[in-house]
């Protein structure tokens, strides 16, 4: 997941704990992504991650 938004020019704009902020430099979205190695993010978060960027569906099915 980050290496997409890292793909598409979204920047890391800080961190929290393990949540880590994305931010695009040209469009302004903004998305959070919690971070915990190893385990499988919840489909809801990802839906949330992926709605919240921008980034268009077939994207992210590369």
């Amino acid at each position: 997941m980050i290496r997409i938004l890292r793909d598409h020019g979204f920047l890391q704009a800080g961190a929290s704990g393990s949540h880590r902020k994305w931010r695009h430099p040209v469009t302004g979205k903004q998305v959070i992504v919690a971070y915990h190695r190893g385990r499988v993010l919840p489909l809801g978060t990802m839906r949330s991650i992926i709605e919240g960027s921008g980034i268009g569906p077939s994207e992210w099915s590369k």
